[in-house]
């Protein structure tokens, strides 16, 4: 069901964004006078098609294959095109206007992320409050005062109340510099801004949490472990453990938070543990044996499962809280958040590419699934989200100057423009083999980190 529920979440999601994107170059297309001839989402066999009876008589198009769509329009380098119509070719019309339809694919990535995260603003976000937790010794965050239960409310001068904008904002500064003012408030609530610096510390280095890499956590009151997703051949499916436990015990050790039933299976791959679980209003015992997996030259233990933390009403009511905004407020904050996670998108790829950051954190379909799934199974907020994220990552991925995307286009424009004439064709196919390789390898990279991802 897990399978079947991430399977049609990743269609939704990339039929969606999709359609947002195409439909950026044929609206933009249209308003400029160009004749669209097909609008397609998918590829291969249709599965449905319609011509509109009146105008230009454009195909709309959906496939069997929902990987990517396309735009057709009029064009001498196509085929022959009607004296009559020659005026309305793409390949006809002055450059800013090609530039402008090519741009506007990824410019309606970004337009809707911006309307999605304000939906979700407008809507109510689940919001946690920021109190740090553990603080390890002898780290950036011990060096720096940090104590347990602490609440951080800005990073350098912008404020934040959640633990999401901790986290987001955190990255967004520390990738600009790694020396960070971070403003507390304590358990006896006073406003102490302390200095963290994380120089000597490489956030991406791996996939793993990067906020834990500072040194310290955030703070969790005890609470219960409910499975939210057990993974396809995982121990934990071979052993039966479904959707909607609930975790009591590991081993006889009482389960008390999310934190420490992870850590004990870290440190038992290959070792059976018995695991006493509430299943509606049954508690069974189950044996699971996690499997080994070596992240970072270590050798962990894995169940396979997406963990929920279910707190008590009182815990609920001292560190959950909706974070809600008006029409207005929304669409300030879904302008800030997708200019934010945009930039901070480019400032990762800049890292990736000068190897300060682990090509691990690239993912790719199966990751999506997975997460398109998790997200689908908390709420729509947090899908509608979900989708907002992947959206200016689209968005962002398609601006690169990498020929076969939109951004390889835009940069043959831009030449163009000032050198007054269009690049050579055999330009454009040395270009075009280019980006097939780069293109090829960030594939085989994100499927091959997807599959580890799996398997372990």
């Amino acid at each position: 069901m897990n399978i079947l529920i991430s399977i049609a979440a990743f269609i939704v999601t990339i039929g969606i964004l999709v359609t947002v994107h195409e439909f950026g170059h044929f609206w933009v297309a249209r308003q400029l006078g160009i004749k669209v001839l097909r609008f397609a989402i998918g590829f291969g066999k249709p599965l449905w098609t319609y011509t509109s009876k009146q105008g230009d008589k454009t195909e709309y198009v959906l496939a069997a294959i929902p990987f990517g769509g396309y735009v057709k329009m009029l064009d001498e380098r196509e085929g022959d095109v009607a004296t009559n119509e020659v005026h309305r070719a793409f390949n006809r019309q002055p450059v800013w206007k090609r530039f402008l339809v090519v741009l506007a694919g990824p410019a309606f990535n970004f337009i809707f992320a911006i309307f999605a995260f304000a939906t979700t603003y407008m809507i109510g976000i689940d919001s946690v409050r920021p109190y740090i937790g553990t603080v390890i010794a002898g780290t950036p965050a011990a060096q720096a005062g940090f104590q347990e239960k602490d609440k951080i409310i800005a990073i350098n001068g912008a404020q934040v109340s959640s633990m999401s904008e901790v986290r987001l904002s955190l990255l967004n500064e520390y990738l600009q510099q790694p020396q960070l003012k971070v403003t507390v408030q304590t358990v006896d609530e006073q406003e102490v801004t302390r200095e963290l610096d994380l120089s000597s510390v490489k956030l991406l280095a791996d996939e793993s949490d990067y906020f834990v890499k500072t040194g310290m956590s955030f703070w969790r009151p005890p609470h219960s472990s409910k499975i939210l997703q057990v993974l396809p051949q995982s121990a934990a499916e071979e052993a039966g453990l479904q959707q909607g436990d609930i975790i009591i015990s590991y081993d006889g050790i009482v389960a008390e938070s999310v934190a420490t039933v992870t850590k004990y299976i870290h440190q038992h791959a290959g070792q059976a543990v018995e695991l006493k679980i509430k299943r509606q209003n049954e508690t069974k015992t189950i044996t699971v044996t996690p499997k080994a997996q070596e992240i970072d030259g270590k050798t962990i233990g894995l169940m396979g499962v997406h963990l929920a933390r279910v707190f008590s009403d009182k815990d609920r009511e001292d560190l959950l809280f909706v974070r809600h905004a008006s029409i207005g407020e929304a669409l300030s904050l879904g302008i800030a958040d997708t200019w934010k996670m945009s930039i901070m998108t480019l400032k990762v790829m800049g890292k990736l590419i000068v190897g300060e950051a682990s090509i691990k954190n690239i993912s790719g379909p199966v990751t999506i699934a997975n997460y398109a799934g998790v997200s689908a199974n908390i709420g729509f907020t947090v899908y509608l989200g979900f989708l907002a994220i992947i959206s200016l990552s689209l968005g962002v991925l398609n601006l690169l100057p990498i020929p076969m995307l939109d951004g390889g286009h835009l940069f043959y424009y831009l030449i163009e423009i000032i050198k007054g004439s269009p690049v050579s064709e055999r330009f454009e196919a040395a270009g075009a083999q280019i980006g097939m390789a780069l293109v090829g390898i960030l594939m085989v990279i994100a499927i091959y980190n997807d599959i580890t991802r799996l398997v372990g």
